[in-house]
């Protein structure tokens, strides 16, 4: 029961990166994708312990190394600086990323 209380306050990750957001209005637990990469491209660390606790640490890594398809570099490497058990070889947006050189036939 308790577990459910807390998952239930999603207004503490403020309002600031979601201002584009009706926060009230947001399916915190379908929409957890987009919400992992607002805060991993614009939180702090008192965000990124917030996700943490909604989420749950194993979800969250979970979801930066096989569900997120893209992230900027530059979100990549704060990714890595928050959760420094993640290698950036193992997430699937740097795998994608578009800056890597591809050989043509």
């Amino acid at each position: 029961m308790k577990k459910e209380q807390k998952l239930t306050d999603i207004s503490t990750l403020g309002t600031q990166l979601f201002w584009d957001t009706d926060i009230n209005k947001l399916d915190y637990q379908k929409a957890y994708i987009p919400i992992i990469v607002r805060v991993i491209e614009r939180g702090d660390q008192s965000e990124i312990d917030e996700i943490v606790r909604l989420y749950s640490k194993e979800k969250v890594l979970l979801t930066i190394c096989k569900e997120i398809k893209f992230l900027p570099n530059y979100a990549i490497e704060r990714a890595i600086r928050f959760f420094p058990e993640l290698r950036k070889e193992d997430m699937l947006c740097y795998q994608n990323r578009k800056d890597k050189s591809y050989h043509w036939i």
